[in-house]
């Protein structure tokens, strides 16, 4: 006996609201998490101004016991940024160095009649000699004093009058020059090829000696090898020589013509100090 053909089940038309209420039951779940992100905690921002009033020393502004939540604005200490100085890190490394000042054509006077005093004092004429130019006070320390023959070692038995030297110099602030010199007479060693690296040797090898010294700025200092090539005297004579064979120590001036204006004005005030080799 043949079955009976089951009758078609007439089409839902309401499936949709299924989809629909789900995708309405996630937008809701969506806005109340967006909901619960606006809400401030309060507490919370009060706590988090008043570490920073107290992390940075302003007043607390509290009210009735309450502590009282300051606009935006106030929470960052902005006067406090603009009060640091722009090299902070300078600043601190030149606290430990005393206040210097430039040295001016008096003071040049002054230190050439220190150092004049000790040489004669420690029979040290022959070393040392010093005179007032254009660029400023020149200390000219010979050969024989202060090396030995085609050496850049400094003598340890001339120490103590470097001290002495860098001791009148060191509480002014004006820019210093070590500028070592030679003869014309070749020298070709394993050690120096030629004069230029002879002259800068012994012109860098002073200006450690007095950089070694925590209280010396090294922004100060410059050196320079000229080797033969800026002679004081004539190199034909083995007089001439010995008295180009120098280190010489230069204070600039605080302008390049402030002691040539003082000769053409007071010639009797400042005069050029020669003490012979």
């Amino acid at each position: 006996m043949a079955r009976k053909k089951e009758a078609e089940k007439a089409p839902n038309h309401e499936r949709w609201l299924v989809s629909y209420a789900d995708f309405i039951t996630l937008l809701f779940a969506v806005f109340v998490t967006l909901y619960a992100m606006s809400q401030t905690d309060k507490k919370k921002v009060e706590q988090v101004a008043a570490s920073y009033r107290s992390a940075f020393g302003m007043s607390s502004g509290t009210t009735s016991g309450k502590l009282e939540v300051l606009p935006k604005t106030d929470i960052l200490p902005i006067p406090s940024i603009r009060q640091q100085p722009k090299n902070a890190e300078k600043s601190k490394a030149d606290q430990g160095r005393p206040t210097r000042v430039q040295a001016t054509k008096e003071d040049f006077k002054n230190i050439m009649i220190v150092l004049e005093r000790y040489l004669v004092e420690h029979n040290a004429q022959d070393k040392v000699s010093i005179e007032i130019t254009r660029r400023g006070l020149v200390i000219s320390l010979k050969e024989a004093g202060f090396f030995d023959s085609a050496s850049a070692v400094v003598k340890p038995s001339s120490h103590e009058l470097l001290t002495k030297i860098v001791e009148s110099i060191q509480p002014f602030d004006n820019q210093v020059s070590f500028e070592g010199h030679t003869d014309n007479i070749p020298i070709r060693s394993p050690v120096f090829h030629s004069n230029w690296e002879l002259s800068t040797a012994r012109a860098t090898n002073l200006a450690h000696f007095v950089m070694d010294r925590p209280e010396v700025n090294p922004e100060r200092i410059a050196v320079t090898g000229y080797g033969e090539y800026r002679p004081v005297a004539d190199n034909a004579t083995e007089e001439g020589r010995k008295q180009n064979r120098r280190v010489d120590i230069v204070l600039h001036g605080t302008s390049t013509n402030e002691v040539e204006e003082t000769r053409s004005v007071e010639p009797s005030r400042v005069q050029t100090l020669h003490i012979p080799f």
